[in-house]
């Protein structure tokens, strides 16, 4: 009961707040009262709730409430969802958050090519390369290449010194914060000097074939029509690929159009490629985040506002 409730009581106040039922606990039992939907939908989320606890897994606040949103959609199981691990370490496991971040884990493992569309702190990043760590703990593929195209979000860096891995380092930084999360820091040297993990800008593609490796290209609206084009292009046997991007956040120049607006349209349908699409529901940072990306999304479509240059977040 305790960690049904949580500490002090936390877990039990957002329930009382978040569902039409009033809970009434008294020692190990506890009684709901309300319409009958209202209790039936009260009694799903703590069965939920339960079956979590009983895996071992503790709760948070921010669980608790992705249990109720979930508990109402017949397609979502929440307890399956939140506690399909894919890598641990460090006493750290990563699994997805929501249903549509679900589905997304789903088609990387379906499919060898997913595109993860979404906007800032929606996973789309995060959980494709917890896919790339788990395939290559597997064994399942041999290296994991990391790329992005060099755009600046607004800002004009102007010459970087140094080496190659000097200069696309605070571009790739996401992807490195990530890596660090799920692999052991002092591995991460050896891998990358290895070869194991690659990290490269994407116009270090061109010309190479791609074998046996998971392929990640992040912050993918900021290719051209041509560049998506070459990238896929550049898959090869043994290998999956994935790009994420989001589309509402586009730093390419005017004129340039967004190959991951494109693409879309031109590969919708085709056999063995996935688009999944996560929205401002699916973002997993402080829960501030997700209503600033709603708010936004509402601006945009009552003034209909061109949303090429809009500030970018991280």
């Amino acid at each position: 009961m305790v960690n049904l409730l949580g500490p002090r009581d936390d877990f039990l106040r957002i329930l009382e707040r978040e569902l039409g039922a009033d809970l009434h606990v008294r020692g190990g039992q506890i009684t709901l009262s309300g319409s009958a939907a209202d209790v039936a939908h009260a009694a799903d989320v703590l069965t939920e709730l339960i079956t979590i606890i009983r895996t071992g897994q503790g709760l948070t606040g921010e669980d608790v409430e992705r249990v109720v949103g979930m508990a109402s959609d017949p397609e979502a199981t929440a307890s399956e969802i939140l506690t399909a691990d894919i890598v641990s370490s460090r006493g750290k496991t990563v699994r997805p958050k929501t249903l549509n971040q679900k589905r997304y884990v789903d088609a990387i493992d379906q499919h060898t090519v997913v595109f993860g569309i979404g906007p800032a702190g929606t996973g789309k990043t995060y959980l494709a390369m917890a896919k790339a760590v788990q395939a290559l703990q597997a064994k399942q593929v041999s290296r994991i290449i990391l790329t992005r195209p060099a755009i600046e979000a607004g800002e004009r860096l102007g010459f970087l010194p140094g080496t190659l891995n000097d200069k696309i380092d605070p571009y790739v930084r996401p992807l490195y914060d990530a890596l660090h999360d799920m692999v052991d820091p002092d591995a991460v040297p050896k891998l990358l000097t290895s070869g194991t993990v690659e990290v490269a800008p994407l116009a270090y593609m061109r010309g190479r074939t791609l074998n046996d490796a998971f392929i990640i290209l992040d912050e993918a609206q900021n290719t051209s029509s041509e560049q998506m084009k070459m990238f896929l292009t550049r898959l090869g046997f043994g290998s999956k690929v994935v790009v994420t991007g989001d589309v509402t956040q586009v730093d390419l120049p005017g004129g340039v159009r967004s190959g991951l607006r494109q693409v879309q349209g031109i590969l919708d349908g085709l056999d063995d490629i996935a688009f999944c699409t996560l929205t401002s529901r699916d973002v997993v940072r402080h829960r501030l985040v997700g209503r600033i990306v709603a708010a936004y999304d509402q601006f945009d479509s009552v003034n209909n506002a061109p949303n090429e240059h809009r500030p970018r977040t991280r």
